[in-house]
């Protein structure tokens, strides 16, 4: 998959996404400890201050040959994360946008930019149900709610509602 990119709708002159370097996971352990991010995304790592498993959970990613991800570049800088993972018939699409961006439309231009380039579909996500945030940029990308199901949100401790879309075309 190569690199791709996109002009941005909320004035962002481009988007564009590339392999994971090395450099971007300090960047990426920053936005995934975020306190309020963790809050909104509510399904998080264990303990999203542990760097030790954020980076061996990295280095299985990274190794992973059925795992993609790309680095979300805006305009020049990293601003998050996005790929899928899971086995044939039930990929799951993942993204992470750094909180300080926000409302800028980024998560929908990185979202399309990667379907642009990924075969796979079905795709499928999950979104907390209350995340109206997250539920828009799939919505926007043209996944369609498929379901409902409850999980466990570390980042809240406790067990929320969920809504299950797909992407078939």
């Amino acid at each position: 998959m190569t690199a791709r990119s996109r002009p941005q709708e909320a004035g962002v002159t481009r988007i564009s996404l590339r392999a994971v370097q090395d450099g971007d996971l300090p960047l990426f352990f920053a936005w995934m400890s975020d306190p309020e991010a963790t809050r909104v995304a509510a399904f998080t790592a264990r303990d999203p201050a542990d760097r030790a498993a954020f980076d061996a959970h990295w280095a299985r990613i990274r190794s992973d040959t059925g795992v993609v991800m790309r680095t979300v570049v805006a305009d020049g800088a990293v601003v998050g994360h996005v790929g899928e993972y899971g086995e044939a018939g039930d990929r799951q699409v993942t993204y992470w946008i750094d909180r300080a961006h926000w409302g800028r439309g980024l998560a929908t231009a990185a979202l399309r930019a990667y379907l642009d380039v990924t075969p796979t579909r079905p795709l499928h996500a999950r979104a907390a149900a209350d995340n109206a945030g997250s539920r828009r940029v799939l919505e926007k990308c043209g996944f369609v709610v498929t379901g409902a199901d409850r999980g466990p949100a570390r980042a809240r401790g406790e067990e929320i509602d969920e809504v299950l879309v797909t992407l078939y075309a």
